[in-house]
């Protein structure tokens, strides 16, 4: 096997960073566009009540399990199954979630181009280059789809070229700080508007009387899928981290910070929604569900921008889809360091020529996706909806079973001497054996028979 030096892997150099990081890779448009209508749709304040329980049951403990795998052996998925276990099978659960993180960068990569092509689709309509601006935000254009996803992988390569402290770290303490920053603006301008408080009272008010099984899947689902579990990329950023560090903390301060801006994005989308409604824009579907995904994002908040008018609704349009665009890039990073972090540890490539090569190899998927943006959905279910779960399951069951649960403590014990005596300590390995593989199980039966 190749191996690679230290300062090729890279450290963390805080604990903060690291946080910011994760964080980061946790937090993306799924946040900002998928879990408040999620909650609207739900019962409101009944879903979001549902939805934390599920990711502290389920998400922090398979969290605490990633982090542990990777920085006890300090290497990417697929080196990590094999320093802990003679097991032949575990190494090609590492592969898998490398896979489905590279196919997911794939299509994301042009959704999130689609964010940066709207910032220039505001000037546009600001100018009066209509023709332009349609141009620009029609997602069936191929040769658009390309140019955006090709800036938004060419600034993601550079970053990842810059390595773990100086790439990866330095830009996350500069966009998660601005991004939390953008969205308490503009949740604090909404909030203002005319309309707002229907928003509000949508998702706050709890109605119990939908609390049901497929409400309880729901919540679970967008809990598993908001954390960024079961394709590696925790199990990669663990494995920069530094012995001292506290892995349980770690876990449960990324998984606070993710719920924080995912709730925080509920108080600016659901308002604005029905700011758009009371300017006579269309929230709801024909069969009474409220828009959800590019349909929101892209056609309806505009709208409340547009209504504004003047160079204040420009700043405010341009600003919001810029909040995307770095929600989107920090979601990016992560989902490409996966695939170089294993090249640099099982090839021995070096990072800058890793990220250039692997970067352009995933470029070269993407814009084969933005001339057949059909193929999203298809990639997106197999790699994403089935392809997490599936290696959330797994990882759970090898700490479990394979790896042992007394092993991941003591582990974890190293940075909190205390850890197996704490509550956490004594619930974590009952979670991580019975309650997590059980629960994940279910939401992967419920896809495939629905």
């Amino acid at each position: 096997m190749a191996t690679t030096s230290t300062d090729q892997r890279g450290t963390w150099n805080s604990k903060l960073g690291f946080i910011l990081a994760a964080a980061g890779s946790a937090v993306g448009l799924g946040n900002i566009w998928r879990f408040p209508t999620e909650t609207a749709e739900n019962g409101g304040a009944a879903f979001l009540i549902v939805y934390l329980i599920c990711t502290f049951i389920i998400g922090f403990p398979v969290m605490m399990a990633e982090l542990s795998i990777g920085r006890s052996t300090q290497k990417n998925p697929v080196g990590a199954f094999k320093a802990l276990s003679n097991n032949k099978f575990f190494p090609f659960v590492g592969m898998w979630g490398i896979l489905c993180g590279v196919m997911i960068l794939s299509f994301y990569t042009v959704v999130a181009g689609w964010t940066l092509s709207y910032v220039f689709v505001q000037f546009f309509h600001y100018f009066g280059f209509e023709s332009l601006a349609t141009l620009f935000a029609n997602p069936e254009n191929g040769w658009v789809n390309a140019l955006f996803a090709s800036i938004f992988m060419v600034t993601t390569i550079l970053i990842i070229r810059g390595g773990v402290s100086d790439g990866i770290e330095r830009a996350t303490k500069l966009m998660m700080p601005l991004l939390i920053l953008i969205l308490l603006m503009m949740t604090g301008y909404t909030l203002t508007l005319d309309g707002a408080m229907d928003g509000v009272r949508v998702y706050l008010t709890p109605d119990f009387s939908k609390v049901d099984g497929n409400l309880v899947l729901s919540a679970l689902g967008q809990a598993f899928f908001s954390l960024s579990l079961g394709m590696g990329a925790l199990i990669t950023y663990g494995s920069y981290l530094s012995k001292k560090e506290n892995v349980a903390g770690a876990a449960a301060a990324v998984t606070l910070s993710d719920v924080s801006i995912a709730f925080l994005a509920g108080f600016l989308i659901l308002p604005a929604m029905f700011v758009a409604q009371f300017q006579g824009e269309q929230i709801f579907t024909d069969s009474g569900a409220l828009l959800a995904g590019p349909a929101l994002i892209f056609q309806v908040l505009p709208t409340v921008f547009d209504q504004i008018g003047g160079i204040f609704g420009l700043l405010l349009s341009v600003t919001f889809f810029l909040l995307l665009s770095i929600a989107a890039l920090t979601s990016t990073i992560s989902l490409l360091e996966v695939p170089v972090a294993y090249t640099i540890d099982e090839l021995g490539w070096k990072r800058k020529n890793a990220a250039l090569k692997v970067g352009a190899f995933i470029l070269t998927i993407s814009l084969i996706i933005s001339f057949n943006i059909s193929l999203i959905d298809h990639i997106d279910f197999i790699f994403s909806t089935m392809g997490l779960p599936i290696g959330g399951l797994l990882i759970a069951i090898f700490v479990g079973y394979v790896w042992k649960t007394s092993n991941a403590v003591k582990e974890m014990e190293s940075g909190h001497e205390n850890f197996s005596s704490t509550l956490v300590g004594k619930l974590w390995p009952f979670f991580i054996k019975v309650v997590c593989p059980v629960l994940i199980f279910i939401v992967i039966l419920q896809l495939l028979l629905s």
